[in-house]
């Protein structure tokens, strides 16, 4: 079994797949094609903005929207220490400094209640990242964001078709930044990522700063970067994203059929849902303690069942953030959750009936394992308190 299959869902659409990428070959227009104009209008649409503007990667949609609102040296953007590098690397190419909140325990997203303390004049902007697929707390973040005039950043990666309130994740921000990596929701088959905003001005300015700070030909108003979304992989999306809307509804239902299945478990915990919000279920994380969390990977693993850690270290603790000064224990609810958190697999193509009863049987079977091993163990007894009694407590 795989953790992720991706050739299941190309031999599904693998027809129209090789007919897009064809018909891409036979234009000869391979850069800023056709294809890459239409998927901007199509994303924008979707997520119910005015604009989409195509780029390489998503780690270039965050790094092209700080550029694109003037962030650099001096500056600080406030975002969670609980996600992938690219958040916080972004913030420190530009120059500025990321500064972290810690996280709220039962959505992974960055605890709201928690940013106005960390706003200093220096900070310029706050970057949510909506986890696993779950969108981030966001009208108490406008409130402080307009309170302190700060830009929104939405790193959106995970989670898109995501709804908060009714409204889809790239909406709300200022920006809202989507990576189109091979194992997202809308995955392409290469880099390639997309900035959406309602804003024509941060439009314009990402459109330049992707290719090279020039609006026309040899002629470069800025300094930008060669950040442009290959028209072959436009081609590609724009066939995928006929389906996305149906793959969400079969990653939620296998979603559903996993924590229902845990539901009865003391020491698993499924996916805590937030009211008014829509996960898409880029991943399905349980939390397990870190002991036993080891033990269930380990046994998974010899029954070939994947599983992964997203993500085993938080960023304050990366080496290459050191220079932020920040340590162990600065932030412990994020630390907790790197110690306990396990991804099962969830991909539309999965099998039901088969790979993921599978998955759920031999988790069931792990748990009773280990609750014979505990009911097994030696009782010894130890003095009361007051020594008239004899107390049992578990070697």
């Amino acid at each position: 079994m795989e953790f992720l299959d991706l050739n299941r869902q190309y031999r599904i659409i693998k027809k129209e797949v090789n007919q897009a990428i064809q018909k891409v070959l036979d234009s000869g227009h391979f850069i800023l094609g056709p294809e890459v104009e239409e998927l901007e209008g199509q994303i924008a649409k979707y997520c119910g903005v005015k604009y989409g503007v195509g780029v390489n990667s998503g780690t270039d949609a965050l790094l092209l929207s700080l550029m694109a609102l003037g962030i650099g040296k001096g500056d600080e953007v406030i975002t969670t220490p609980f996600t992938f590098m690219a958040t916080a690397e972004t913030i420190v190419m530009c120059g500025a400094r990321p500064i972290f909140v810690d996280i709220d325990s039962a959505t992974f997203n960055i605890d709201v209640d928690k940013i106005e303390e960390v706003i200093t004049k220096k900070t310029k902007a706050i970057i949510p990242v909506h986890l696993y697929g779950q969108p981030a707390e966001m009208d108490k973040m406008i409130r402080i964001a307009r309170k302190y005039k700060l830009r929104i950043i939405e790193d959106c990666a995970q989670a898109i078709g995501a709804k908060y309130k009714n409204k889809k994740v790239g909406s709300m921000g200022d920006l809202g930044c989507f990576s189109f990596f091979p194992s997202k929701n809308l995955g392409a088959c290469g880099d390639g990522g997309m900035v959406a905003t309602n804003n024509k001005k941060l439009a314009e300015k990402i459109r330049m700063l992707r290719a090279h700070g020039s609006r026309k030909k040899y002629y470069h108003e800025i300094i930008g970067t060669n950040s442009r979304l290959s028209t072959i992989q436009a081609a590609i999306l724009l066939v995928k994203l006929k389906y996305l809307d149906e793959w969400t509804k079969v990653r939620q239902k296998i979603a559903r059929h996993y924590s229902r299945s845990f539901g009865k478990f003391i020491n698993l915990r499924a996916p805590f849902v937030a009211s008014n919000r829509t996960h898409v279920f880029h991943q399905y994380t349980i939390r397990v303690n870190k002991q036993k969390r080891d033990k269930l990977i380990d046994y998974l693993k010899q029954q070939d069942i994947p599983t992964a850690i997203y993500y085993l270290l938080p960023l304050h603790l990366q080496p290459s953030m050191k220079f932020l000064g920040y340590k162990k224990g600065d932030f412990p609810v994020a630390e907790k959750a790197a110690r306990e958190v396990l991804s099962l697999p969830i991909y539309p193509e999965l099998n039901i009936n088969k790979e993921q009863n599978r998955i759920i049987n031999t988790i069931n079977k792990f748990i009773i394992k280990q609750a014979r091993e505990m009911k097994n163990k030696v009782f010894h007894f130890r003095a009361g308190a007051d020594n008239t009694g004899l107390t049992p407590f578990i070697n």
